[in-house]
C-alpha cells in the first residue's frame, strides 16, 4: 500500500501547477488534501470579510474538483500544528507537503511547524508555488534587497523562462475511510447578515473560473492592455488578482498562457501586462525583506508626518462610504463596496485623496481595503498604500498629489465610470460630471443635482488641501533633516 502524504493547502487552491500536490503524486504516495482554517494565527492580518467570502466558494470549488478526481478536501479548524499532528497520527502519514507563503507571521509559523513535525519523524517539505522568484533569489550587486522596481524587474525579466506549469493529475486515490471533515459552513466564512449580493453577481471563485478568465483575457484583451489598463470604465485589465491571491491560478500559468498564445510572447504586446506580474513579485520581495512595512513606513521620514487629528473619524467614514463629494473617488469606493474590487487607477486616486488631501494615515486606508477587497493580499496592499502615501519603495522624487478632477477628465473623459457608480450625477454634462460643485447652478438644476441633498458637497477643498499637504511634507522634512 502506498505511503500517505498530507498536502496542506493554504493559498494554493488549485490542482494544476501545484508543487505540493505534484510532489506527493510523483512519489507514488496517497495525497490527502487538507485545509486548516486558523485565522488567529495570521493576526494582525487575518482575512477580511470579502476575502473570507471568496475563500468559502474557492474551497467549495476545489472540493468539487478533487471529488471528480476520486479524492476530496478535508476541512479542519483550529491550531495548524495540532491539526497536522493529529491528522498524521490518524492516517499513519509519512510526509507533509505545503507551498510556501511569505507573510511575516506565516513564515515564522511555518518554520516552527516544520521543525516540530520533523522532530516527530515526519518528512516535511515546503515548495515554491505562488511566486516566480523566491524573495531571496534576486538581490542587488551588494546582496541587498531591491527597493526600486526598475532594477528589480530588469534582473527578473531576464530570468522568466522557467519551464511549463506542472500538469494537473487526471485521477487521485480515494480518501482514507473514517477521516472526519468539517462541513464548509462550519468554517464561518460567509457573512451572517447577507451583504454579498454584489460580490456574487460579479465573481465566480475557483480554479476553473480562473483559467477561463485567463484564457479570455489573453485571447481578447491583453493586446490592448497598454492602452486600456488606466481606464476604469473599460474592462481592460485581467481581473485575475483575486484568483492569484488564493492561488487558483499561478503566476507561472499566467506567463505560460501569454508566451504560448500572444504574438511576440512575453516581450511583445503583452509586455506591459507581464510587467504587472513583476510588480506582484516585487511586492512579495519587499514584504519578505521588510516585514514591518504593513504597519510602518519603509521611508522612516514618514514616521513624523503630521497626520490630521481633528475631524479624522468623520472624514474617514465619508471616504469609506463613497460620500466625499469628489465623483471619481466616490465611484471607486462604491465599486469597492459593491463588488469587492476596484480598478488600479482608482486605487491610486482614492489613496492619494485619503493620504494627501485628507491627511489621514495610510494604515487606515490599508485596513479598509483589507476588509473589503476580494484580492486583499498583504504584499500588494502594503506596496500600493505605501507607494500612494509616498513612504514606500519606488516612491516619486517629489510629493505626488493626484488631482481627482484631472484624473477623471483624463481617464474617464465621458464620465461613464462615474455615472455608473454615482447615478445621481448621470444627467450632468461631461464637462461637469467630475466637478459638479463648479457647474453653474442652472446646469445643476437641469441635471437634478442639489449639492448636499442629491450628492454630497465636497468634504475638502482640493486646492487648499493640496497646499496644506505640501506644507506638512516640507515641515516634516525640516524636522527629520
Amino acid at each position: 500500500m502506498p505511503a500517505t502524504a498530507i498536502v496542506w493547502l493554504r493559498r494554493d487552491l488549485r490542482i494544476g501547477d501545484n508543487p505540493a500536490l505534484h510532489r506527493a503524486v510523483a512519489r507514488g504516495e496517497r495525497p490527502v488534501p487538507l485545509y486548516v482554517h486558523s485565522p488567529g494565527e495570521e493576526e494582525p492580518w487575518s482575512p477580511g470579510a470579502a476575502s473570507r467570502w471568496w475563500l468559502h466558494y474557492s474551497l467549495t470549488s476545489l472540493d468539487r474538483q478533487l471529488r471528480a478526481l476520486g479524492s476530496g478536501l478535508i476541512l479542519a479548524r483550529g491550531d495548524s500544528l495540532a491539526t497536522l499532528r493529529a491528522a498524521a497520527q490518524a492516517l499513519g502519514a509519512e510526509a507533509v507537503y505545503w507551498n510556501r507563503l511569505y507573510d511575516p507571521t506565516l513564515v515564522a509559523r511555518d518554520s516552527r511547524i516544520k521543525q516540530a513535525l520533523r522532530g516527530e519523524g515526519l518528512r516535511c517539505e515546503s515548495l515554491k508555488a505562488n511566486v516566480l522568484f523566491e524573495p531571496w533569489e534576486l538581490a542587488t550587486g551588494t546582496r541587498e534587497p531591491y527597493r526600486v522596481f526598475t532594477a528589480f524587474w530588469r534582473k527578473a525579466a531576464a530570468q522568466l523562462g522557467q519551464g511549463p506549469p506542472l500538469s494537473a493529475p487526471t485521477a487521485l486515490p480515494p480518501l482514507p475511510e473514517g477521516l472526519l471533515s468539517l462541513r464548509m459552513d462550519a468554517l464561518g466564512l460567509l457573512p451572517r447578515i447577507p451583504w454579498d449580493g454584489g460580490l456574487a453577481a460579479t465573481w465566480d471563485p475557483g480554479e476553473p473560473a480562473a483559467l477561463a478568465r485567463l484564457e479570455t483575457f489573453v485571447d481578447q484583451a491583453v493586446a490592448g492592455y497598454a492602452q486600456d489598463r488606466d481606464l476604469p470604465g473599460v474592462v481592460g485589465t485581467s481581473r485575475l488578482s483575486p484568483h492569484l491571491h488564493l492561488g487558483e491560478v499561478s503566476p507561472r500559468q499566467v506567463l505560460h498562457a501569454v508566451a504560448d498564445r500572444v504574438p511576440g510572447g512575453l516581450a511583445g504586446v503583452a509586455e506591459p501586462f507581464v510587467r504587472e506580474i513583476g510588480w506582484r513579485e516585487f511586492a512579495h520581495h519587499l514584504l519578505y525583506h521588510f516585514p514591518r512595512t504593513p504597519e510602518e513606513p519603509l521611508d522612516p521620514r514618514f514616521s513624523a508626518f503630521p497626520w490630521r487629528i481633528g475631524g479624522a473619524e468623520a472624514l474617514l467614514a465619508a471616504w469609506q462610504r463613497g460620500h466625499t463629494g469628489i465623483p471619481l473617488v466616490d465611484a471607486g469606493m462604491r465599486e469597492l463596496w459593491h463588488t469587492g474590487w476596484m480598478h488600479n487607477r482608482e486605487r491610486m486616486v482614492v489613496a492619494s485623496l485619503l493620504t494627501k488631501h485628507l491627511r489621514l494615515p495610510w494604515q487606515a486606508g490599508a485596513r479598509w481595503f483589507w476588509d473589503t477587497l476580494v484580492d486583499a493580499d498583504l504584499a500588494a496592499n502594503t506596496l500600493g498604500w505605501q507607494w500612494s502615501a509616498g513612504c514606500g519603495a519606488d516612491a516619486a522624487p517629489y510629493f505626488r498629489v493626484f488631482n481627482p478632477v484631472r484624473q477623471g477628465e483624463r481617464f474617464d473623459p465621458r464620465g461613464d465610470y462615474v455615472r455608473r457608480w454615482c447615478p445621481e450625477l448621470a444627467a450632468l454634462p461631461d464637462r461637469w460630471v467630475h466637478q459638479p460643485w463648479a457647474a453653474p447652478e442652472p446646469i445643476r438644476q437641469t441635471a437634478g443635482v442639489t449639492l448636499g441633498r442629491d450628492y454630497p458637497t465636497p468634504i475638502v477643498d482640493l486646492a487648499e488641501a493640496r497646499r496644506e499637504a505640501l506644507t506638512a511634507w516640507d515641515q516634516q522634512k525640516g524636522v527629520v533633516g
